[in-house]
């Protein structure tokens, strides 16, 4: 259940299958670049970012009557933030990164330090993932258009997610890199 305890992450290991019932925040490259920059001079930046589960996802929402349905919600690839994502996760304390392909060794640094893990989420799930989602509780920074805006989601049983990097610094990835180049 979201938000997430530093304790219950740091208690997720590698390999660890989760779903998550509770908010879940988006963002891609724009928003988190206007997130630190905001916060690096002292402007505010939208609730639900701090200690968040942040989705690196561009969903598809269309309206529905007075509120908003989300279409299409997939993971985005997760190394495109790389060099953002650690002052992310420092700055606005995120418990949980949603993605998809994982990130770099300074990500999993930040994750350390933190209490942070990666959920690798399924590529081409992206309506399967949507039905998890089961309210549209706002959205911010829309001028950034809608796959760069902040979408605040309530979902439920959203997953299966897989910890693919834990706040012990362990990676799925790193795991099959090294096992690659042993068999080399």
């Amino acid at each position: 259940m979201t938000p997430l305890s530093e304790r219950t992450v740091r208690g997720l290991k590698v390999g660890d299958m989760v779903y998550l019932t509770g908010s879940v925040v988006t963002g891609r490259d724009e928003m988190h670049i206007r997130a630190i920059e905001n916060s690096r001079h002292g402007r505010p930046v939208p609730e639900g970012i701090e200690g968040s589960v942040l989705f690196h996802c561009g969903p598809i929402v269309v309206r529905d009557g007075g509120g908003w349905k989300v279409v299409a919600a997939g993971p985005t690839t997760s190394a495109r933030m790389d060099s953002l994502e650690p002052e992310m996760i420092r700055r606005f304390g995120i418990r949980a990164v949603i993605g998809k392909g994982g990130m770099s060794k300074e990500v999993g640094d930040a994750m350390r330090e933190v209490g942070c893990v990666y959920l690798a989420a399924v590529g081409g799930a992206a309506v399967s993932i949507a039905e998890s989602i089961v309210e549209v509780c706002g959205a911010d920074w829309q001028d950034l258009g809608m796959a760069e805006a902040i979408w605040r989601f309530r979902t439920e049983r959203m997953g299966p997610l897989v910890v693919a990097m834990d706040s012990e610094g362990n990676s799925l990835y790193e795991n099959v890199r090294s096992r690659l180049v042993k068999d080399v």
